[in-house]
């Protein structure tokens, strides 16, 4: 009994949560409208060459693991060579943006120097600069510099990302208390060990942010891959998946591989957004701790 009177108070000033309709209805459909293609795709995957074209649309079909020989067995396996350059790409790349971000956004966001706005003004007209007006002047000047069609063209334009250097200034204003970095230059330590050892750690959640980003956009580039090589077996999987795409157009036989393709090519990404995703959790949790 006492126990009922005394839960009583904490449970009658509780209003209950209102769910609003509109905002609701509006996230449902941009949500149905953002995974009725990858359920699409999903299904697809599963169906051979005659259920593609013959069969309901969101039915399930047979042919799954026939994709997977057909895909493997295409040109000795130039699949897989594609989705390693990807990773090739975006790994390797998106860790280089990482690092220059970090430098740069931490010497924007801690030191004072003349410039030091015009700079940061110059990186955010960069952020405001679609790819595609890049890709061509990128391209001469790799011409000029003879690295077209190699590894590094794909490469090297990807090192510098202005949203990468902006969020770790944001970061590194907000996370790298002036005090510390003070201590550690009264400490007796220099600019790159304070650097390496008081500011990246405290950075850290917001470089995976960084990271996740860089590697998501070059892993889904097309633009560049497609100016910049000629040698099909260095395309990434984005343009490798068009060329068959192009090739399905006479025969009909490759839109299962192209679109078994399409599904093992998002793997790599839903799994590295859940493998980093609990980096953002722990951050937010010593937020929470710290407040």
């Amino acid at each position: 009994m006492s126990n009922a009177v005394t839960a009583a108070p904490a449970t009658a000033g509780r209003v209950p949560r209102r769910i609003a309709p509109v905002p609701t209805a509006a996230l449902f459909l941009g949500a149905v409208y953002c995974l009725l293609p990858v359920a699409w795709v999903l299904v697809a995957a599963t169906k051979s060459g005659r259920e593609l074209f013959s069969t309901f649309t969101f039915l399930p079909g047979t042919g799954l693991t026939d994709n997977l020989a057909e895909l493997s067995a295409y040109r000795d396996g130039l699949y897989w060579r594609w989705l390693a350059n990807s990773a090739l790409y975006a790994g390797l790349g998106a860790l280089l943006s990482t690092a220059v971000s970090a430098l740069a956004g931490y010497a924007l966001a801690v030191h004072r120097f003349r410039g030091r706005e015009t700079v940061f003004n110059v990186l955010l007209t960069g952020v405001l600069m679609p790819p595609v007006i890049l890709a061509v002047p990128q391209y001469l000047l790799l011409a000029e510099a003879h690295l077209t069609d190699g590894y590094l063209s794909v490469l090297l334009p990807s090192v510098l990302s202005p949203y990468g250097v902006y969020l770790a200034r944001i970061y590194a204003a907000a996370a790298v208390p002036a005090d510390v970095v003070e201590a550690g230059r009264m400490d007796g330590s220099g600019e790159w060990r304070i650097f390496r050892s008081l500011a990246l750690p405290m950075m850290l959640p917001g470089l995976v942010t960084v990271f996740l980003f860089q590697f998501t956009a070059i892993w889904n580039n097309f633009l560049l891959p497609y100016i910049m090589l000629g040698d099909d077996e260095k395309f990434p999987v984005t343009l490798g998946l068009f060329t068959l795409l192009q090739q399905g157009a006479s025969t009909p036989a490759l839109y299962t591989l192209v679109i078994t393709g399409a599904l093992l090519a998002v793997v790599p990404l839903i799994a590295l957004f859940l493998v980093i995703q609990r980096f953002w959790s722990l951050d937010l949790l010593s937020g929470a701790v710290k407040s």
